[in-house]
């Protein structure tokens, strides 16, 4: 048969492997769905969102701890019992961990710049509350006037009297120039970097925020500039010398660090469990009030199904809310503070965009597959960005395609667009990833507004944190509904999956060749992916409560199968 013959044949098979499997998936996943898509309004998010996004969040301070009370607060109002109080009949609970800082919390009061002379601030806290750099100690009560000076790179600090003054650093940032403050006597620093995705010129008042290493015994200020305050500040210094005004006034205490852990415990298999996570930490809406709020939502549906008898888990489900990375991280490590295994984790990060604002689109990031090392066709990393992987970093797993496939479901409901990106890592999906635990990030990008001060209430969407809400509740509950049923339709999708993704790589590396590529190189791709999907299907064999001869020989055939279409899709 010729190749075209034979790619008509796959493809013929991919659609009716595909139609087959998403009628049998269906039947799973839609029970789900009626479940939650009647009980999600995203009103509880939103107004969470909203309490929360009024703070700059750092662990230990006064905004971090307000979120967590609130969290515990509306957690026990849905029926979520303290661990302390409650008795071995109670499946809804909840803790708050409590754990000594290794350095102070910190907390933005108030602060300004103004040139002397002009009668309007260049900068003011009240619209840029990242004017000043996190960690940045105090001026004075009363501020502090002296005279800037622009200082193109390190290079140039060499031999220059900079006491008394403040600098104005060109390349390098902060760190570059730290040296002037506490060696060299500088007052403070003005920086301006903001990334081209970020649209400064259009966005001219944007600050992203920063920060700097804290030092008891030499305590520092820096301020961030935006476009405006930046052009304005140079537009001043060609006419002549430039003196300014800086008040900053910030919080530097000792405090605990507060994480939330929230359990529904399992029916039937206690010990396994799905975790989601998102951070408390960071000072915008989206990022991540949103995940916040979000996830407190999918707290209170879940107890309120569970509590109605309307749904039964068998695996137990857990919402983490604390410090970035660190808190899954230790909640992964510290072993004797949790009973179950951890068997899927999910990180909520920046998922209630209004993407008509903000630019980009929402994303599933995925664990490492071989888009991480051969990024192509529709596979694009975001403007994040993500360092090429090698093989021996590949996490094959079903969790990639189930996800995909429960997301694209919500999104062709309600209109709403799912995309993918290859794993570029930074949240708290990595720690998963580290312990060898199938993770992935739920986000949102480009955002014009990412990190800036920009990113308020009025760029959140409601419904987007309802659709996200809503797929990621219906992911969990058929994971931790799992069973042999499940697992032979996952063998299905899976199946599927590498089906259409060997005849999309054959062809783009069809193109690749003929455009002058390496065809050794081109079947290497192939054969990367083919091994993915082959060792993916071992993985579903983590969703067998018992092991049954007819499901491992369903994976064992579509094993080969994909080894046969590998075969036929050969460039040596």
């Amino acid at each position: 048969m010729q190749k075209s013959g034979i790619l008509f044949l796959l493809l013929f098979i991919q659609s009716v492997s595909v139609f087959s499997q998403k009628k049998s998936l269906l039947q799973t996943t839609n029970s789900y769905f009626e479940l939650v898509r009647p009980k999600f309004e995203g009103k509880e998010a939103f107004e969470t969102v909203a309490f929360v996004e009024k703070y700059w969040r750092v662990a230990g301070n006064t905004g971090f701890n307000n979120t967590v009370y609130r969290i515990s607060s509306k957690l026990e109002e849905a029926g979520y019992v303290l661990e302390e109080n409650a008795t071995s009949e109670d499946r809804l609970t909840y803790r708050i961990e409590t754990r000594k800082m290794e350095r102070p919390t910190w907390e933005p009061v108030d602060g300004s710049v103004q040139i002397i002379g002009q009668a309007e601030k260049l900068l003011d806290f009240s619209t840029n509350r990242h004017l000043m750099y996190q960690y940045s100690s105090s001026t004075p009560k009363e501020g502090i006037t002296a005279e800037v000076i622009y200082v193109e790179n390190k290079e140039a600090l060499k031999g220059l009297d900079v006491e008394g003054k403040i600098i104005f650093a060109g390349e390098g940032g902060y760190r570059a120039f730290q040296s002037a403050v506490k060696e060299g006597g500088a007052l403070g620093i003005f920086t301006y970097d903001m990334p081209d995705y970020l649209q400064p010129s259009k966005n001219t008042k944007s600050i992203q925020f920063r920060g700097l290493r804290y030092d008891a015994k030499k305590p520092a200020w820096a301020v961030a500039l935006s476009y405006e305050a930046k052009e304005k500040l140079k537009a001043a210094l060609e006419k002549g010398p430039v003196s300014v005004h800086v008040n900053i006034q910030t919080k530097i205490y000792d405090w605990e660090e507060l994480t939330v852990v929230a359990n529904v415990k399992g029916s039937e298999l206690p010990m396994e469990s799905l975790v989601f996570s998102a951070h408390i930490q960071e000072p915008g809406a989206n990022d991540n009030a949103t995940g916040v709020g979000t996830q407190l939502e999918m707290a209170q549906i879940t107890a309120d199904l569970v509590q109605k008898g309307e749904l039964d888990l068998k695996r137990t489900l857990t919402f983490l809310w604390g410090d970035e990375i660190i808190s899954t991280r230790r909640y992964i490590e510290e072993e004797e503070k949790r009973e179950p295994e951890i068997n899927w984790g999910i990180s909520l990060d920046m998922v209630g965009e209004n993407t008509e604002i903000t630019g980009g689109t929402f994303l599933i990031e995925k664990m490492p597959d071989p888009s991480a090392i051969w990024t192509r066709g529709e596979d694009q990393h975001s403007e994040w960005g993500g360092r090429p992987l090698e093989k021996e970093d590949m996490k094959p797993h079903y969790l990639n395609d189930f996800m995909i496939y429960v997301f694209e479901e919500q999104g062709a409901y309600a209109n709403w667009v799912v995309k993918t990106n290859p794993f570029e890592g930074g949240s708290d999906h990595t720690p998963f990833l580290r312990a060898d635990i199938p993770g992935l990030l739920l986000w949102h990008f480009t955002d014009q507004f990412y990190h800036t001060d920009q990113d308020r209430l009025d760029k959140v969407s409601q419904n987007t944190m309802v659709n996200v809400g809503t797929a990621a509740l219906v992911s969990a509950y058929t994971l931790l509904n799992g069973e042999n049923q499940t697992a032979e339709q996952m063998v299905d999708l899976i199946a599927a999956s590498a089906q259409k993704r060997l005849t999309t790589e054959y062809e783009l590396s069809k193109s690749s060749i003929a455009a002058g590529g390496s065809s050794k190189e081109e079947q290497e791709i192939l054969d990367t992916w083919s091994d993915y999907y082959v060792k993916t299907l071992d993985t579903v064999k983590d969703l067998l409560t018992v092991d049954h001869p007819g499901t491992l020989k369903k994976i064992l055939d579509a094993q080969e199968a994909i080894k046969n279409q590998l075969g036929e899709l050969t460039f040596q």
